[in-house]
């Protein structure tokens, strides 16, 4: 259905973007903007990343500076800057969000940043031992919310899928549609 048709269903309450939002879709909106994050996976590498570059810092200053086999002021630098390389690989794997706003939704994973418009998204799909939630677009593609992962807290994650796809349902074209939920 098209902003158009919308339009003259009696249910216009409000205004997003220039088209008629029905009372679902204020609801929606009142709630919003909404990150959707795995705070504890986020957590876990985070506090791993510090974790190991206050050990291998440790490690690398504590090595004897003369002896047998004196660590060279190279080696102590590389082995500091191993940590970082490291560390800053698990602050990219926490990096992954999703920002749902009143204009449609932004899914920042690993490397890449997409904005989506709200009638882009058709359906949101998390099934039993997916990785993340994954986004079934108009454009015949599926893109992967890494934001959403059920790995350690599968049932924020779940909650997340259905909040997720209140709001698809709500303020996208797949509103009202009968499969446009989790699997």
């Amino acid at each position: 259905m098209n902003a158009a048709g919308r339009a003259g269903d009696g249910e216009g309450a409000a205004e997003a973007g220039g088209r008629p939002v029905d009372n679902r879709a204020a609801t929606a909106l009142a709630g919003l903007p909404v990150t959707f994050r795995p705070v504890v996976t986020r957590v876990v590498l985070l506090t791993m990343g510090a974790l190991l570059v206050g050990v291998l810092t440790t490690v690398a200053v504590l090595m004897p500076h003369d002896g047998a086999s004196p660590w060279s002021t190279g080696e102590r630098v590389s082995v500091i800057a191993t940590a970082v390389v490291f560390c800053a690989l698990l602050v990219l794997l926490s990096r992954p969000k999703a920002v749902a706003d009143a204009g449609g939704l932004t899914v920042v994973n690993l490397t890449v940043n997409r904005r989506l418009d709200w009638a882009e998204v058709l359906r949101v799909n998390l099934g039993p031992g997916d990785a993340w939630v994954r986004l079934d677009l108009a454009d015949g593609t599926s893109l992967a919310v890494m934001g959403i992962q059920p790995g350690i807290a599968r049932r924020q994650a779940l909650r997340d899928a259905l909040r997720l796809r209140d709001l698809v349902e709500a303020l996208g074209e797949a509103r009202g549609a009968p499969d446009a939920g989790p699997r």
